[in-house]
């Protein structure tokens, strides 16, 4: 396999390539035949709506003039509505950090199947989540995504509480029924 590189996307660079990130968004969530046009105009409405988002910030991964994959988040909007679901045992005091500024989303993470347990996902996230001065970052998943949920816990996420599949003040990662948000500090 070819070396991966990494290389992060201003707006501007995000928006210009939005339409083979699409692709790439496709060949990673395969689903059932003839659902591809509605994940593809569902990915671009969301991915249109970040990239003009506080604190957005995208990395991309390469290899061979194509790409691997992608990941991308910004700022939580600092109302703060989507933490009132919340258990009373989180580690963190999400409602004082989300009213500062200081929780990022990350809205999308993903990796081409010939790329899959590689590493690049890992990658992908650190250079994402090592350029934001947020203290916390949190996503939200499908529980019924075994992957999702063994690869955010191997990277030192916990589970924070469950959203509505239909609430979009944190974005989700993948593709199903995201209920479930979780959470990683970022910083001490």
């Amino acid at each position: 396999m070819a070396e991966v590189f990494l290389r992060h996307l201003s707006r501007w660079q995000a928006e210009q390539q939005q339409e083979e990130l699409a692709d790439e968004f496709i060949e990673t969530y395969r689903r059932a035949h003839g659902a591809e046009y509605d994940d593809r105009q569902a990915f671009l409405k969301a991915f249109n709506r970040a990239f003009t988002r506080d604190g957005f910030d995208m990395v991309v991964a390469g290899a061979a003039g194509r790409t691997a994959g992608h990941a991308y988040g910004y700022l939580i909007d600092r109302s703060g509505g989507w933490w009132r679901g919340l258990g009373s045992d989180e580690p963190w005091d999400v409602e004082e950090l989300t009213v500062s500024g200081q929780v990022f989303a990350l809205a999308e993470l993903t990796v081409r199947p010939p790329f899959r347990r590689t590493g690049v996902a890992g990658r992908l996230l650190d250079a994402l989540l090592t350029r934001t001065d947020a203290a916390l970052a949190v996503t939200r998943v499908d529980p019924a995504n075994a992957g999702a949920l063994a690869a955010l816990r191997s990277w030192g996420w916990v589970r924070l509480g469950t959203a509505g599949a239909d609430d979009t003040q944190v974005p989700s990662v993948g593709t199903g029924r995201a209920t479930e948000i979780w959470g990683r500090a970022l910083r001490a």
